[in-house]
């Protein structure tokens, strides 16, 4: 017995108009063959449990690719062509019993707004309609029709923080088991309910969230229904199938899967008033901070949110925190200009830069700030406890730690980099328990890392590619209505 294994995931914000190009899933990861295996054995991630569920059943396995990239905008054609190219030349050239494949379901590329969608056609076309293959889902994938009729079953996280990744690439394997080795005839069903879900409210351990995904327990009671998910949908693609989406896959009874999905979805859409949220703006934000009796505080920068595919180098906070005069406060940028200025002036070197505001002025203009270069390190960092990504190994590329007055530190990436470690900051000498405020460019995925940390939390409305309000954005091509775009 043996299964091909495979990942392709991006998160594509196609309000970003910069494209994702191969040199950016290569400064991530872009790997084929058995070196997959060794990288991601023991991990977090679903690929990791794909591949520990498969040599804990004795099963073979046949790495064909692995590939990610930062969020961003659309991925090139090119890029979408070589790994399709890839995952079904191998798999026509080797023989195996069916694929595990790891995707985003919210990648878009510049001819395919469905790019999750054409790569399983793709491999559908390959291997014909009894090949059996099995995928996982991010839990903010736009999952569409096309994905769902080109693959056996689709199984998503059931949190957010994504702290369960690895069991989801084990139920994935179980899955494929069932279809496989026990012969089962598997059936899945997808429903859409019209709405938004604001990424504000997207902790599943916070209500709303944390009764309704309580709703598939009762689920896992039925031996008809194998599995359920509910993905929450990324608001930030412009795409037809931009929103959640409920899966459920039944053994043998279509009927049954059909009916138990459009039920959750009605569930889901008459709660949908409690799936919005209003946050406070920076100035206010700011000066509750600088106020606060607990600390540290943490500022989450929702309109920079470099995990949804925004720039990472938005001011609008670093700009008001300096403006107030706040202290002992500590921001991220991605800015590499910035950084080889600071890398020239060598450890200890005073600076004077113009940071962030280069990628476009969505996020706030470039700030003039003075200090001493404290750190220069390579940016590469490990991250041994589960946290939102499942990455192990992260990459930010060449940093710089900037001492401002007031004690307060400016981190310069060269990568944008999401929030989703505190090795970010240790690895830089930075204790994040001694600073007044921290700014997070991020909306839910940081507190797996900054729970055990932040004191306070304030949440922010600020611009940007990732803004809270979907209503700040411009959507053409998404169903409507829409929640709570249009009145239904």
């Amino acid at each position: 017995m043996r299964y091909a294994i495979a990942g392709f995931l991006h998160e594509s914000n196609t309000f970003n108009p910069l494209i994702t190009d191969r040199a950016a899933f290569a400064a991530q990861y872009w790997k084929t063959g058995p070196q997959i295996l060794s990288d991601w054995r023991g991990g977090n991630h679903e690929l990791s449990g794909f591949i520990d569920a498969c040599e804990t059943d004795g099963i073979e396995m046949l790495p064909i690719l692995m590939a990610t990239a930062t969020p961003s905008g659309p991925v090139e054609d090119a890029v979408l062509d070589e790994a399709a190219d890839i995952v079904c030349s191998e798999l026509k050239r080797h023989p195996s019993d069916g694929l595990l494949l790891a995707l985003h379901g919210a990648m878009v590329a510049v001819s395919y707004p469905d790019a999750d969608g054409e790569l399983l056609r793709r491999i559908r076309q390959t291997m014909g309609p009894d090949y059996p293959v099995v995928v996982t889902f991010d839990l903010h994938g736009n999952i569409s029709e096309q994905m769902i009729e080109n693959c056996d079953a689709a199984v998503t996280y059931r949190t957010n923080p994504h702290m369960d990744q690895h069991e989801t690439g084990e139920r994935a394997a179980a899955l494929l088991d069932q279809i496989v080795i026990e012969k089962r005839q598997v059936y899945q069903a997808l429903a859409k309910p019209p709405l938004i879900i604001s990424l504000a409210v997207q902790d599943t351990s916070q209500e709303p969230l944390r009764g309704l995904m309580a709703g598939f327990p009762h689920w896992d009671q039925d031996p008809a229904i194998l599995d359920s998910s509910f993905a929450l949908g990324f608001p930030y693609a412009d795409v037809p199938q931009m929103g959640p989406a409920v899966i459920v896959v039944a053994d043998e009874d279509e009927e049954k899967a059909r009916l138990e999905a459009a039920a959750f979805a009605e569930h889901v859409w008459q709660m949908r008033h409690r799936m919005t949220a209003r946050l406070v703006e920076a100035p206010e934000a700011v000066a509750l901070a600088m106020t606060a009796k607990e600390t540290p505080v943490v500022l989450v920068d929702f309109g920079d949110n470099v995990g949804g595919g925004s720039a990472g180098d938005g001011t609008v906070l670093l700009a008001e925190l300096l403006r107030q005069g706040a202290t002992r406060f500590v921001v991220c940028l991605a800015d590499q200009a910035a950084v080889q200025a600071c890398a020239l002036a060598g450890i200890n070197g005073q600076v004077r830069l113009q940071v962030g505001g280069k990628v476009d002025r969505l996020h706030g203009d470039p700030v003039e700030v003075s200090g001493r270069v404290r750190v220069l390190h390579d940016g590469t960092y490990e991250e041994p406890e589960v946290r939102h990504g499942g990455r192990r190994v992260n990459h930010m590329g060449l940093t710089a730690v900037l001492e401002l007055p007031g004690e307060s530190l400016l981190v310069l990436n060269s990568y944008r980099h999401p929030p989703f470690s505190l090795g970010q900051l240790t690895c830089l000498g930075i204790n994040p328990s001694r600073m007044r405020i921290i700014v997070v460019k991020a909306a839910i995925a940081y507190k797996a890392a900054y729970r055990g940390v932040a004191r306070t939390i304030i949440e922010v409305d600020t611009p940007g590619l990732t803004a809270v309000n979907p209503a700040r954005f411009e959507y053409r091509n998404i169903r409507r209505p829409i929640f709570p775009l249009d009145p239904i």
